[in-house]
């Protein structure tokens, strides 16, 4: 409990200086901690059990520090106790983690309750200490003078998201086209979402009771393409060894989506043109029985057909089958209006954990998602989302936790040919982090506190005593 040293000492503030709280049971660590703080212009409280500390933090609003360090293990209570509690009541102060133990275990679960910071006895530099607190404050400060961004109320069962004059066009157009039987091509850029507009056009269509079977022509080798599209009967081919129903089978009464159509050769082309030309009608691999199926074809592509048709590379009567209703998908390059709409949407679906609201983003995050041009598309906006959710700990989404996809490097690790080798596991693991640490720190452009952010570490003290222990 508090002596009569430490409660003279809580209670001691000053007109000036931001107010730290120490919470620790080890009276030489409070005063080697208090000197060094007030030494740099800190006011500085200190108690040294977490019942001691919850009555400071969750007190009145006046009496709470601007940030506390913590210890993991006190008499009463473990910090991660202390920080629930202040979750809890919605307390919102930075927590810096004193420990003395094995890190892993006790950071883990104090930066998943929202520790920005780690601190490992026993302390002998004042500097790095000074640096965490310095951090600490500094997050916290521009996290309160960050502008939150209104975001627009979205429906969370459309597939489609955006209010844009190109969006809108296509809603109309499926308005117009949805009941028809007629086939639909569907072109643009990768990941603009091509197969969201199929489901769409299948759940506004007199099918949409039936299945919507999306198949992509670019994942299935071309020796078992047939047989995955039309089906095979036993034994038709090596290792057919039980009848296998095709995907236009299992799309009877419903609607089939030939995705990446334009990856198909010409000779599948010529069989696919045979059941479009013939009212639907396929034969398995190995029988010469007829099959009609009630299809709706939704095809899509992200090549220019008309090209390929040019140059011989896919059939011309297969793409004028195909292309009865044409609909094309913008890159969001070009409907960058729609992104506030689309973040709402995967921020609403992508949450740091199924328990907690969804996270708020800046107003500059924001601006710096409607400057980006979007090689990746739709697609690649959804990936910054949960990369940003993860980063920002399901919190506020800043600036710094957008992370361009450009900016990734992918790096292959072969555990297999390392495991085969008898490397230990501990050499495994530091080898990965090696590579993880080398990759943050290039991105962020040596700016370690960035680095620590992008590693899901709570500061940049705790990325420089990864490197010490990593030897970088």
């Amino acid at each position: 409990m508090q002596t009569d040293e430490s409660a003279k000492r809580a209670s001691t503030m000053t007109a000036t200086g931001q107010h730290i709280l120490i919470v620790d049971d080890f009276a030489p660590i409070r005063q080697m901690l208090r000197e060094w703080l007030e030494d740099a212009q800190y006011t500085v409280s200190e108690v040294d059990s977490g019942e001691d500390a919850l009555g400071i933090l969750t007190g009145p609003e006046k009496q709470r520090p601007d940030l506390v360090l913590l210890d993991y293990l006190l008499p009463d209570m473990e910090s991660t106790q202390i920080q629930q509690e202040m979750h809890n009541q919605d307390v919102d102060i930075p927590v810096i983690l004193i420990t003395g133990r094995g890190q892993a275990q006790s950071v883990i679960k104090a930066t998943q309750l929202g520790a920005i910071d780690y601190l490992r006895k026993p302390f002998d530099d004042p500097n790095i200490v000074l640096d965490a607190v310095r951090q600490g404050l500094k997050q916290s400060q521009m996290k309160r003078d960050q502008v939150l961004a209104e975001m627009p109320e979205i429906d969370p069962s459309e597939k489609i998201i955006g209010g844009s004059q190109a969006m809108l066009e296509i809603f109309k157009t499926i308005g117009k086209v949805a009941r028809t039987p007629s086939t639909i091509l569907i072109t643009g850029e990768t990941g603009t979402g091509k197969t969201l507009l199929a489901e769409t056009i299948h759940l506004a269509s007199d099918r949409r009771r039936g299945p919507f079977v999306a198949f992509n022509c670019a994942g299935v080798p071309e020796t078992l393409l047939e047989a995955a599209l039309f089906g095979a009967e036993k034994g038709s081919y090596t290792g057919a060894d039980r009848l296998r129903i095709g995907v236009f089978e299992t799309a009877n009464k419903g609607t089939i989506f030939l995705d990446e159509i334009g990856e198909m050769t010409l000779a599948t082309q010529t069989k696919l043109l045979k059941v479009l030309q013939e009212d639907r009608q396929i034969e398995r691999l190995g029988s010469n029985t007829p099959i009609k199926v009630d299809v709706r074809v939704i095809a899509a592509t992200n090549k220019n057909l008309t090209k390929e048709v040019q140059e011989r590379r896919f059939r011309e009567d297969l793409f004028y089958r195909l292309n009865v209703i044409s609909i094309h998908m913008p890159p969001l390059r070009e409907h960058k209006e729609d992104i506030p709409a689309l973040v709402a949407h995967f921020l609403n679906i992508h949450r740091f954990s199924p328990t907690m609201p969804e996270s708020h983003i800046t107003v500059e995050a924001l601006d710096k998602l409607k400057g980006y041009e979007w090689p990746g598309n739709v697609r690649e906006l959804e990936a910054i989302i949960q990369r940003a959710v993860a980063f920002s700990r399901g919190e506020l989404i800043m600036p710094e936790h957008i992370i361009f996809s450009r900016n990734l490097e992918r790096q292959m690790l072969d555990v297999t040919t390392r495991v085969q080798a008898g490397t230990p596991l501990s050499a495994i693991v530091q080898e990965a982090q090696t590579m993880a640490v080398s990759t943050a720190l290039r991105l962020s452009e040596g700016d370690s506190t960035r680095a620590a952010t992008l590693l899901g570490l709570p500061s940049e003290a705790a990325l420089n005593a990864l490197r010490t222990e990593l030897g970088l």
